[in-house]
């Protein structure tokens, strides 16, 4: 088996898969762990699940908060015998990245459009519900072609609540209605029908730059929740980057 590790801004997703299939999926909260530390509740997570250690043999790791993955890598090292794939700079994806500036292209989002080609072919179009929601190109040609990057549906519900002295803090969820008769439900529907509006947008606007009829696959926390009501969404594919990075790691052996 191989161990799968996604290092978001506000997740740590641990993931250990057979093949292509993933039998077993963790959270963590993100936030700076000791080597440890990390890999104790590591242990644990395998625990629970009765899962031996021995039987993985490999790891790799997309990271887009830099301070943790020393941490990270140590802590599998340490606990698990294992060195780490590390996404990032030198590592074969397969994909050409046609951007001003490659570097700048987080790892997550080559890892999501790496795998959505090699599930849906191209041109793709990946929407990832993460701290940010990006949305990833890849062109006709198989290549990288650019994405946006927009502020997140709890950053946008954060900031409606700290930018404002009446507002509360409401919880994420779709309203019954557009329309609300109070102060809670219609700062909802603002949010969840703004949304909404935002996602079919940008989406639209990217496929036909694309080129028209491209397949738009969305992933992370709140995919089920946005999918249901949007225009341009096709599909949810909830364990597409963890996917991909057994897909790279396939391909630097």
């Amino acid at each position: 088996m191989l161990l799968v590790v996604d290092v978001g801004n506000t997740n740590i997703v641990l993931g250990l898969m057979e093949g292509f299939e993933l039998r077993h999926q963790w959270r963590l909260t993100t936030r700076t762990y000791t080597t440890d530390e990390f890999g104790l509740a590591m242990l644990q997570l395998l625990a629970l699940e009765g899962v031996d250690s021995a039987t993985i043999e490999g790891a790799a790791i997309g990271c887009v908060v830099p301070s943790t993955l020393y941490a990270i890598q140590k802590g599998i090292r340490r606990y698990l015998g294992l060195e780490c794939l590390v996404v990032g700079q030198g590592v074969k994806t397969g994909m050409p990245v046609r951007t001003d500036n490659p570097r700048e292209v987080g790892a997550d989002r080559i890892v999501n459009a790496v795998a959505a080609r090699e599930a849906y072919g191209a041109p793709v179009l990946v929407v990832d519900f993460g701290t940010a929601t990006t949305f990833d190109c890849v062109d006709s040609s198989g290549a990288y072609a650019g994405g946006v990057i927009a502020p997140g549906y709890q950053i946008s519900a954060e900031a409606l609540f700290t930018r404002t002295s009446k507002l509360p803090r409401v919880q994420v969820e779709r309203p019954q209605r557009v329309v609300g008769t109070n102060t809670v439900h219609s700062m909802q529907s603002g949010l969840f029908w703004g949304y909404v509006g935002l996602v079919d947008g940008i989406a639209a606007r990217c496929k036909v730059e694309l080129g028209g009829e491209v397949p738009c696959v969305a992933t992370g926390g709140l995919a089920n929740l946005i999918s249901g009501d949007s225009q341009e969404i096709d599909r949810v594919d909830d364990s597409l980057t963890l996917r991909g990075l057994r897909i790279l790691w396939e391909r630097n052996p």
